[in-house]
């Protein structure tokens, strides 16, 4: 699969999620079978360029390419100088974020609240499509299917940026209205398949190697994202690849094979924040790979309680060390994610 004059590895792709897909987390999950990540979304104020949380966030060292950024604002040059600073760091697609249901994202009439002004949307990717051309970085979209259930536009506005030089879209099959509650709904997203020529990517629920054959299959989509499902489990990837290469489906992980991945996850967790942030913001992922696990939750609120890297590090080795003393597979059925995606959107001055 292309984009633009990109050549990407595969069809499966890690959905931007602010607070989870940091470098660590994408770099992880290429390893394990993805073949693009977007980056958290990026903020498209300036004066927030120069802040730690942008910073990591447009930290990009020894990632493997393409190198994905997204985007996130309301004003059409904004916007376009924001594409530009994140290409002169490194990216190689940028992405515009029309896709965040957050509250304190869409209130500042950002991410799927520019769904409701469709001449500000289109505006809005226009002025990037023109600030990326050149640099022959091509430029992507993410978006629901609309604001609410009575008002899916979906189909209009994917027209109007094929025609604006967008050279991808990605849609979540739920309105903002609906945040992340109820099912994605996939008619929306084969309708966009069959509006534009650019590739369409499917995101919503898909958690499962049947569930992604079975979205392809019903949308006709180029790609399948996936966010929530990947959290705790970033596995699903080559679980997905291998299922829709071969039409079987592989063993659950090896105990020893996550205890490795986590500690080793952990570790550039710990590189990238330093210490304080490090244990403290990896205390999500460490509850997301324990999700559903035996004394997985007593062993969540312990691992709350401690304050630095090495005890941390030092409870994951031990837990599943006894983990795998009884059993040698992760059982089969995946637990939920504790959290839903977008959980820290865009940024703060701290």
């Amino acid at each position: 699969m292309q984009i633009g004059h990109l050549s990407l590895e595969n069809t499966l792709f890690v959905a931007p999620m602010a607070g989870v897909t940091d470098r660590p987390f994408r770099q992880l999950c290429k390893s394990l079978g993805a073949g693009y990540a977007v980056s958290e979304m990026v903020t498209s104020r300036r004066d927030l360029w120069n802040s730690l949380k942008t910073s990591r966030r447009a930290n990009h060292e020894g990632e493997k390419e393409p190198i994905a950024v997204q985007i996130a604002g309301t004003e059409p040059q904004m916007m376009a100088d924001a594409a530009v600073y994140n290409i002169e760091r490194g990216a190689q697609v940028i992405d515009i974020n029309m896709g965040c249901p957050a509250k304190k994202v869409c209130n500042k009439w950002a991410g799927s609240a520019l769904m409701q002004d469709e001449a500000l949307a289109l505006s809005i990717a226009e002025a990037v499509v023109q600030a990326c051309l050149p640099h022959r970085v091509p430029v992507t979209l993410k978006m629901r299917t609309g604001w609410c259930q009575t008002h899916k536009n979906a189909v209009v506005l994917a027209r109007a940026f094929e025609s604006a030089g967008i050279q991808m879209l990605t849609v979540h099959g739920r309105t903002r209205e609906q945040g992340y509650k109820g099912r994605a709904e996939y008619d929306t997203i084969a309708a966009v398949k069959a509006a534009v020529r650019v590739p369409v990517v499917a995101n919503g629920d898909i958690d499962s190697p049947h569930k992604a054959a079975e979205v392809l299959a019903y949308t006709g989509a180029d790609a399948l994202m996936i966010g929530r499902a990947a959290q705790g489990r970033p596995w699903i990837f080559r679980e997905i690849g291998h299922y829709l290469s071969t039409g079987t489906l592989l063993a659950p992980p090896l105990v020893a094979e996550v205890r490795r991945l986590l500690l080793e996850h952990l570790q550039d967790h710990y590189a990238l924040y330093g210490e304080f942030t490090g244990v403290r913001s990896a205390r999500k992922h460490i509850g997301w790979y324990v999700k559903g696990l035996p004394d997985g939750e007593a062993f969540r609120t312990r691992i709350n309680g401690l304050e630095d890297s090495a005890a941390q590090t030092a409870a994951v080795a031990d837990y599943f060390d006894a983990l795998g003393d009884r059993m040698e597979r992760l059982p089969d059925s995946p637990a939920a994610p504790l959290a839903g995606e977008d959980e820290e959107p865009l940024e703060t001055a701290a």
